[in-house]
């Protein structure tokens, strides 16, 4: 199984088999409730085709086989107007963190390890474009599962497993579990 996590740039109809609805005009997030939450259900899908027209574009696709397999959200903090307002997860300085904020695995990929994929690739990808620092927002799980639903912010085993160290508590939730601040110094 040769697996590999390419930057979305380019790949909106990968991104859109990953993320997007399966019917046309249906309601859904398209990776935006972190993004900006007030673009409108129908106008999502064009919002994120310009994000994946540009650079750095936002964020990075696991692929089994060269088939897209999975998703991961990365870009600068400052990109995404919830994190800039929330009164959840807090600030720790005045860099630019790159914020990891969303995993989507689809079904038959699920249960593989694809998101250490993911976020080694999102990590990658925010190096090369001159991120000092990258961060997470994942569930305490304490060794437990987490609902598949509730677990799209990742896991702490999972970012500290990528070398990520726990900056912060926040007094966010994902599932009813407190999530971390998670950082890694790049």
């Amino acid at each position: 199984m040769a697996i590999v996590v390419r930057s979305a740039v380019g790949r909106f109809e990968d991104f859109t088999t990953v993320v997007g609805t399966r019917r046309p005009g249906a309601k859904g997030c398209w990776c935006m409730s972190y993004r900006d939450s007030r673009v409108p259900d129908l106008e999502r899908p064009d919002y994120m085709r310009q994000e994946c027209d540009a650079d750095p574009g936002p964020g990075v696709l696991a692929y089994v086989d060269e088939e897209v397999a999975g998703w991961c959200s990365v870009a600068p903090r400052s990109t995404y107007r919830r994190l800039t307002r929330s009164r959840t997860i807090p600030f720790l300085d005045d860099r630019d963190a790159w914020s990891v904020v969303c995993f989507v695995v689809r079904p038959p990929f699920r249960r593989q390890g694809l998101m250490h994929h993911l976020l080694a690739g999102a990590v990658e990808h925010a190096a090369a474009h001159g991120a000092e620092v990258v961060e997470g927002y994942p569930a305490e799980t304490g060794g437990t599962r987490i609902d598949q639903i509730s677990g799209y912010v990742g896991t702490v085993e999972l970012f500290e497993a990528a070398g990520f160290h726990r900056a912060s508590t926040t007094t966010a939730h994902s599932g009813h579990r407190p999530r971390w601040l998670m950082r890694r110094e790049l």
